[in-house]
């Protein structure tokens, strides 16, 4: 009995332990987005193809649907990258990584993930 219990104690700490080492450095809240639970800044919603990228008062960022894919631009409308399907892509069209490793680093939206982590590639966060 003691050791069964002992058991499910292990389980249980290792199930917590590793949901806070794998939880997303990002979350987005409604429009609200926090860095490690404090708050960090905005993903505002212009309309249903346009996203301003806040962090605190200051717009970092836009997030523009053209077609099927999501464009992230910079203040000064550089294309950083774009989100194909489940894939984030390099300006050029490359292949950058996968959407699973944007998620990895933002849970919220797919185009709010893939820009947090296009942002943070370009040092820009």
């Amino acid at each position: 009995m003691k050791k069964s219990r002992y058991i499910v104690i292990c389980l249980i700490l290792l199930l917590v332990i590793t949901g806070i080492v794998f939880a997303a450095e990002f979350e987005c809240k409604g429009e609200k987005i926090e860095k490690n639970g404090s708050f960090w800044g905005y993903a505002k919603k212009l309309s249903s193809s346009e996203y301003r990228i806040e962090k605190g008062s200051y717009t970092i960022a836009f997030v523009k649907k053209q077609g099927s894919k999501w464009n992230i631009e910079d203040t000064a409308k550089n294309t950083l990258g774009r989100l194909n399907g489940n894939t984030i892509e390099k300006p050029n069209g490359y292949s950058w990584t996968s959407l699973s490793t944007a998620k990895s680093l933002c849970n919220g939206p797919d185009e709010i993930a893939a820009a947090i982590w296009v942002l943070k590639q370009h040092n820009k966060l």
